[in-house]
């Protein structure tokens, strides 16, 4: 198991584990509980984490993450997969479920 993602905003969190599942990685949120605990211990060790269960998919999964956290671009991105076309707003593709890797084409 490794550390994938962690964050204070648990909504944040919750979207990379979506974003992992949705490829097929098994992830786990740790600490998803324990920001009421802030005080006790610190604030940092009560984010919420986002860890990987195969270290097999480490490479995968940090990958999606990277793209997550970039920028939206402000056109709409072809998908490699089914070829459907997908608002610049979305990361996965509506029709197939691929994470949107690659440049836009429209």
């Amino acid at each position: 198991m490794k550390l994938i993602y962690t964050n204070e905003n648990t909504f944040l969190v919750n979207n990379v584990k979506n974003l992992l599942e949705a490829q097929n990685i098994s992830v786990f949120i740790k600490n998803e509980f324990a920001q009421g605990a802030v005080g006790e211990i610190s604030v940092f060790d009560s984010w919420p984490e986002v860890w990987i269960v195969n270290d097999s998919d480490y490479d995968k999964a940090i990958e999606i993450v990277e793209l997550s956290q970039e920028k939206n671009q402000s056109e709409e991105w072809c998908c490699a997969l089914c070829s459907e076309k997908n608002d610049a707003s979305f990361e996965v593709c509506w029709n197939c479920q691929n994470i949107n890797n690659q440049t836009n084409d429209t």
